[in-house]
């Protein structure tokens, strides 16, 4: 059976290698997007080519490596290992690909290798379960641009937010209790940890701090113990959603606890924001406020839990366009 339908997983990106000089070219595509920096053009620019650009990218790179394996950014490892598990999931007439929205492979590029394998419908599947500007729609924005410049173009569709699903918060559950048990500790708390925004996007509609808050209450409730919920990877000197991943690690030995662990649910799957800045600066935190024993919890990554998932929500989304089986 020819292919006909595309599903195309987007991931956030991440630079070529752990260097300055990529660290750089990756950050200025990030950071001129303004759906991340809702700050006008002419007013942010010359910041960012300035000193943004001149100190950031050695600092970024030093941590990058810290992290970055065999197989190159965990980031685009596992997300390319996420689409070639699924590959063959939903049928002969589907072709699973994936895309970055900054650095490579490219959403545009992917959608014209798609379309030129045959696919006359795509399924794009922005991988953040929780809604925001500044993640979901800057990826479909990228989508649609391309479309813009084809002349026949494919039917489309998106993958809608998933915060709330069960299917994701099953997930959740089963990855979590699995790596508990695999720990030798048991911990007094554990943190679900979420990447941070402005707190003027809450202010201006963005559903992304209700969809966390959704997320961590069912998870609660899944798990059958309570979460301490916090928001990391500030940025700048505008004020973040609160608490603050780091402070809250910081707090948390003065409040007795001295055995935690910590999940960050938001990720589709690990990064530096979760294997460089929780794992590892997290712990360090932690360690020195006066706490014993910390966990880092993998996200749901390429394993059983999120693969089944991931399978379930691009199935339900494929309805009607898949023949019948």
């Amino acid at each position: 059976m020819t292919a006909t339908i595309g599903v195309l997983l987007i991931n956030l990106g991440t630079p070529d290698a752990p260097t300055p000089r990529a660290v750089r070219r990756y950050l200025g595509q990030f950071l001129s997007d303004p759906r991340v920096i809702e700050i006008p053009r002419l007013v942010w620019q010359p910041i960012l080519r300035g000193v943004i650009l001149t100190t950031r990218p050695r600092k970024s790179a030093h941590a990058y490596r810290q992290v970055w394996t065999g197989q190159g950014s965990p980031l685009a490892a596992i997300t390319a290992r996420q689409a070639g598990k699924l590959a063959g999931a939903f049928g002969d007439a589907v072709i699973v690909d994936h895309a970055m929205r900054y650095g490579r492979p490219a959403i545009g590029e992917r959608i014209e290798a798609l379309k030129a394998a045959g696919c006359e419908r795509i399924l794009l599947a922005p991988l953040y379960p929780q809604y925001c500007a500044a993640t979901t729609a800057t990826a479909t924005d990228a989508a649609f641009a391309q479309l813009r410049r084809m002349r026949w173009q494919p039917a489309v569709r998106t993958l809608p937010p998933y915060h709330d699903d069960p299917t994701y918060i099953t997930a959740l559950k089963e990855s979590i209790h699995a790596s508990l048990a695999g720990l030798a500790f048991a911990p007094e708390a554990l943190v679900a940890s979420f990447h941070g925004m402005p707190e003027r996007t809450r202010d201006l509609g963005d559903p992304y701090h209700a969809h966390c808050l959704r997320t961590a209450a069912l998870l609660s409730e899944a798990l059958g113990r309570p979460l301490e919920i916090a928001f990391q990877s500030r940025f700048g000197r505008a004020k973040w959603l609160e608490p603050a991943t780091d402070r809250l690690l910081a707090q948390l030995p003065a409040r007795g606890v001295r055995r935690v662990a910590i999940v960050a649910p938001g990720f589709a799957a690990d990064c530096l924001e979760t294997l460089e800045e929780l794992a590892i600066r997290g712990r360090d935190t932690f360690i020195a406020a006066g706490g014993s024993d910390f966990a880092y919890l993998p996200c749901l990554n390429d394993g059983a839990p999120g693969l089944e998932m991931l399978r379930a929500l691009i199935g339900r989304e494929l309805e009607g366009w898949r023949p019948a089986h």
